[in-house]
């Protein structure tokens, strides 16, 4: 740098370098406190400014949120805008500016949509927030730089808004009803719970007698995979219930050498799941026992089980536009209508903006003694006749299904059996009176039938139609037999 060699041990420095290394030494003095007086000149012309926001927590549907833009300068402030960021950065939307040169402020949104209000310059409110104002905000501060008065300095700051939805909706249903009651079959029942409108998703767990359900998850999302959604009860035998056991014969073949009962052959029914890729082909699925040559009683059968039912849970998740999410929760076992009937089954939805769980319940239960109404109540010959299923004599779950038949023939129509709630006879004809139908009410519990007798009465009217055809056929023979008088009169006077 300074075009002199370092002298070797021994050697001395010539004086022509040494002036050299001073007049350098200068030259590198001078430009470093030039750079330093720059920067200090430059550094007092455009001041300094730093922007922060404050952490927000998670928020609830319908509170009122205050977004807090804390900004240091020595400059002279020029506005404070606030951005709504959309689309993953790419888009920023204006919602409010804070304008220091007339000391005004405004709001960007439409009049319909105005809600938030200015605080305190870089302060703003949003009353009842909403999940569409789930996200990201930036504020931005702007100073005037001191150099030419003309040109604005800009620094920003951002904040993660997370807006909270409880579920707003909870159901739980029958999946595949109405369904068939089997009497000599024992079959798989589902029930689904449907949680709407959660942000985030909410866990979903299934009660039996208000007792947590053991389950086994048959597929897993990601939210399952740090713990299982559904609760966890010690091992402990139903509930014990009066049992006939004078309507059950159990089968020789059902017993080993011993006089036990085996444990029970699970085979998995076809029914129509989706399991995720790369689950494990060992994995539990839902299975039917069969039970051979077991006679059982026409109302209600006994299913013979060694050990407790088997409970299969699985759950989706399908999120919605608005940003909420519906959670559909399963819970698969093999039914025994003699144990599950009168079982009350809960589904309870926890989430993080609900201080308690929601819960919605169904208790199974077997038709009983469907009341019929038929209209009209006196059916004359001709008319239309409806035979309506109005209700039972308990509550029924899940949705039973309904199938009529004549008792002894066929029905008018010609079909052999009709489902549906309503059985309809179009233009009955006399023949049909002292008919008997037969209305069959069964879900996967049980079976009931229900008879009604069909009374036809004469119609005075179709009478007086039949009487008038027979007075005017009459008329006519009589004419007849008149003129064949004048004929036969005329003939005999003329011979």
């Amino acid at each position: 740098m300074v075009g002199i060699t370092q002298p070797r041990p021994g050697e001395h420095v010539n004086a022509n370098g040494v002036w050299d290394l001073l007049q350098n030494k200068g030259k590198m003095t001078v430009f470093s406190l030039c750079l330093l007086l720059c920067a200090d000149l430059l550094d007092l012309a455009v001041g300094y400014l730093t922007v922060t926001i404050e952490p927000l927590p998670p928020v609830v549907v319908g509170e009122t949120v205050t977004l807090k833009c804390n900004f240091k300068t020595d400059g002279r402030l020029r506005e404070i805008v606030w951005y709504r960021v959309t689309d993953g950065g790419t888009i920023k939307q204006k919602i409010f500016t804070y304008d220091a040169m007339f000391n005004t402020n405004y709001s960007h949104m439409e009049d319909y949509r105005r809600r938030e209000d200015l605080v305190y310059q870089s302060t703003v409110r949003l009353p009842e927030v909403r999940i569409s104002d789930n996200g990201p905000y930036e504020c931005h501060v702007g100073i005037y730089d001191r150099a030419t008065r003309e040109k604005v300095v800009l620094a920003s700051g951002n904040v993660f808004l997370t807006v909270m939805s409880p579920p707003n909706n909870i159901s739980v249903v029958a999946e595949n009803t109405p369904a068939p009651f089997s009497r000599y079959q024992a079959q798989n029942f589902t029930l689904v719970c449907t949680a709407k409108g959660g942000k985030p998703a909410p866990s979903v767990y299934f009660k039996r007698d208000g007792e947590l359900i053991e389950v086994i998850s048959y597929t897993q999302t990601s939210s399952e995979q740090g713990g299982g959604s559904a609760g966890v009860r010690g091992a402990r035998p139903l509930i014990s219930r009066d049992l006939d056991d004078t309507k059950l014969q159990r089968s020789l073949s059902l017993l080993d050498p011993e006089g036990r009962v085996p444990p029970p052959r699970p085979y998995t029914e076809s029914t129509q799941r989706l399991h995720t890729q790369g689950q494990q082909a060992n994995e539990p699925s839902p299975a039917t026992e069969v039970i051979p040559e077991t006679v059982v009683s026409r109302e209600f059968p006994r299913w013979v089980h060694s050990t407790d039912p088997l409970y299969y849970f699985s759950h989706t998740n399908i999120p919605q536009s608005d940003g909420s999410v519906v959670v559909q929760a399963r819970l698969t076992w093999t039914l025994n209508p003699q144990l599950d009937n009168d079982a009350l089954f809960s589904c309870e939805v926890k989430h993080p903006a609900l201080s308690m769980p929601m819960q919605t319940e169904v208790t199974l239960a077997a038709p009983k003694g469907p009341k019929l109404s038929m209209t009209p109540t006196r059916a004359k010959v001709g008319d239309t006749v409806r035979i309506t299923v109005q209700g039972f004599q308990n509550e029924v779950f899940p949705e039973p299904l309904f199938t009529w038949t004549r008792v002894g023939g066929r029905l008018l129509d010609g079909s052999a059996e009709r489902d549906g709630k309503e059985l309809i006879l179009e233009r009955v004809p006399a023949e049909l009176n002292g008919s008997m139908y037969r209305c069959t009410a069964q879900n996967p519990l049980g079976s009931t039938d229900t008879h009604t007798r069909l009374i036809v009465f004469e119609n005075p009217s179709m009478m007086k139609n039949t009487q008038n055809q027979n007075n005017g056929a009459s008329r006519v023979d009589v004419l007849g037999l008149t003129w064949m008088a004048l004929v036969l009169t005329v003939t005999v006077e003329l011979t």
